[in-house]
Formats: structure tokens, sequence, C-alpha cells
């Protein structure tokens, strides 16, 4: 593979073409059930409870995704309908993958009797791995890179393998291999995910607002280096907090072109500001109510049937039945004893 650029097509089965893409997102959840499927089977969840979640919560996430992108670029569109199916191309946001996932989760969860935050805890992992993973379809696809770099910065300064600053080289130009930032920033996000669930002071939710709070500063700076921002219109003094917020990274990176026809603000930015804001503001207030008066490490509890997950309720015959056996086992040569209900 080395110096070879990447064909984005995997292979063809007559007039159908598998896309790299497609191939990749996935591996990518697959990883991520298998990681919740773990992790799940120590309360008591079944597998099954797992894949059924990804069932409906893949197609949830990619129609959010799609949905999302669209509405930002619907000038480009609304004059091609039939393009906005064609996500094989790209364009799909991971914000709208993100609404889209827990749209249907809190549905799913409810539907099923357990909380929210429990199983959103268990899931944070597959998220974050689900993304690490994801960001190599964007590599295959040449697609949300960053600004314009020289060569040499990817071979002696980021020692990158040939074929990953090969295939960075778009049209004579090389860029920022952002895709590749954001999945190694995932990978250290992945591992602190799976050091503070075993933490015993880490409460019901505080899981997933880590891996928001993770995700989005990474985002937040990397998203800076990119040339393909959704972005809108905002007032000017909110520009310039977001253009201080990242200043520090114009100490070794210049910021990727934005076109002012499209807007001043970036909007993954912009949602990265307010999710750690409201990550953080969660934490300390779900603490000072008491609604995290669960640890993560506490047994799962189905509101439904009031027992641990995994936990069946009695059959109404069954005390009746362990009666009968108890009346056998006292019997035998003695005959007939008398079994104290």
């Amino acid at each position: 593979m080395n110096g070879l650029r990447l064909d984005p097509i995997a292979f063809s089965l007559g007039p159908i073409s598998v896309h790299w893409y497609g191939i990749i997102l996935g591996t990518a959840a697959l990883v991520g059930l298998l990681l919740a499927v773990r992790e799940g089977k120590r309360f008591g969840l079944s597998p099954d409870f797992f894949m059924d979640l990804l069932l409906l919560g893949v197609p949830s996430a990619i129609i959010g995704a799609r949905l999302y992108f669209v509405a930002f670029k619907w000038d480009e569109y609304k004059n091609n309908l039939l393009d906005v199916f064609k996500i094989w191309n790209g364009g799909i946001a991971i914000y709208g993958a993100l609404i889209g996932a827990f749209i249907c989760g809190i549905i799913y969860f409810r539907y099923k009797g357990y909380s929210f935050w429990r199983i959103a805890d268990i899931c944070a992992p597959s998220l974050i791995a689900g993304q690490m993973i994801g960001r190599w379809g964007n590599f295959v696809n040449q697609e949300a890179h960053g600004g314009p770099v020289e060569e040499s910065f990817l071979r002696n300064s980021l020692h990158l393998p040939d074929w990953i600053v090969t295939n960075m080289n778009i049209d004579g130009v090389f860029y920022h291999p952002t895709f590749l930032y954001e999945s190694i920033w995932n990978l250290l996000g992945l591992i602190v995910l799976f050091v503070i669930r075993r933490r015993h002071f880490i409460r019901a939710g505080e899981v997933l607002m880590t891996y928001f709070i993770w995700y989005s500063v990474g985002r937040f700076f990397i998203e800076g280096l990119r040339t393909d921002s959704l972005a809108f219109h905002g007032a000017a003094w909110a520009a310039s907090i977001m253009d201080a917020l990242w200043s520090p990274m114009k100490l070794i990176f210049e910021q990727g072109y934005l076109n002012p026809a499209e807007g001043n603000i970036r909007i993954s930015q912009l949602i990265a500001v307010l999710l750690v804001i409201a990550a953080v503001a969660m934490i300390i207030g779900r603490r000072t109510t008491g609604a995290a008066s669960a640890r993560y490490s506490d047994p799962i509890i189905n509101y439904k049937t009031g027992l641990p997950a995994g936990e069946m309720p009695e059959s109404k015959d069954k005390p009746a039945a362990r009666r009968a056996d108890l009346k056998e086992e006292a019997g035998g040569d003695q005959g007939e004893s008398t079994i104290k209900e």
C-alpha cells in the first residue's frame, strides 16, 4: 500500500460498489457494540439488549448526521435531492449523529425500563471508539482535512508513513491530516473513560459527561484547522470569543480557511464550547441536587420490575410449585409431612 493512493471503492459485486467508507463505519459500529456488550455483562445486561440498540441506533445516527449536514448545506442539495442519500460520498456531521442516536437511546431505554444515564455511561466508550475508527473513512474519501502544509511537515515533523502522506496529497497540495489528529485524540479519550469508570467516586451520568468534555475540547481545536467547516453568520463578539479560545493553537498552526460568505463562526466549535459548559454544569448540578446519588458501579435497576438488570420476576405459580416439591421431598418413607406456609 506504500506510496499508493487508496481507492474509495473496496470492491464491486456486479453493479454494486462497496465503499471503504461504509466498511469503516460498519467496523466502528461493531467495535462499539462489542465494548458495550462486554461492559454490560458486568451489570447483567444481555448482548441482545445492545444488539437491538445498535440496530435502532445506527440508522437513527446516520439519518441525524445526514439531516444535520444537509440542513446547513441546503443550497447545494435543494436542486439535487437524490444527492441527499449519497452518504458514501461523505457529508455527515457527528453532532447530528449524536442527536439522532441520543433520541433513539432515550426512547429505547425508557421502553426497556432503564435509566438513560446508567446505560449511556456504558455506551460512552463505544461512542468515542466508533468516532476514532470512523474518522478513517474521511481519510479514504480525502475529506474533512485541514489547511495546506508542507510535505516535509508530514514526513519529518509528524513522521507519518508514506501511505498516509500520499493520500494527504490532494490535487498536488498536502493538507493537515485532521482525521488522524481526531482519531488519536479519541483513542486517548477512550483510555480516559476506561480508567475513570472504575473509580469509586464516579456517579451515574459522569462517564457520559466526561466523554462530551473530552471529545468537545479536542474537536474545538481540531475544527479550527479544517477548511470545510459548517459555519454561520454570528455576532462579531461571539466570533472574537471563538478566535480568542483557539488562539493558543496559533503558536503552532495556522487556522484553516473559512469562507466569509458562509459565516464567521464554525458551528462545530460553538457546539463544542456549549457542550463543555453544559457537561460541567450537569455534573455540578446533579451532585448538588442529589440527582446523581447512584454510582457508576452500583447495580442497574429496572424501574419496571424493581429488580437488578438480568433478573426476572418470579412466576406467580413458582411458590406453589416450590411448596409441592418440598412436600414430595419431605414425604418419602415417613409419610406425609406438614409444610408450614
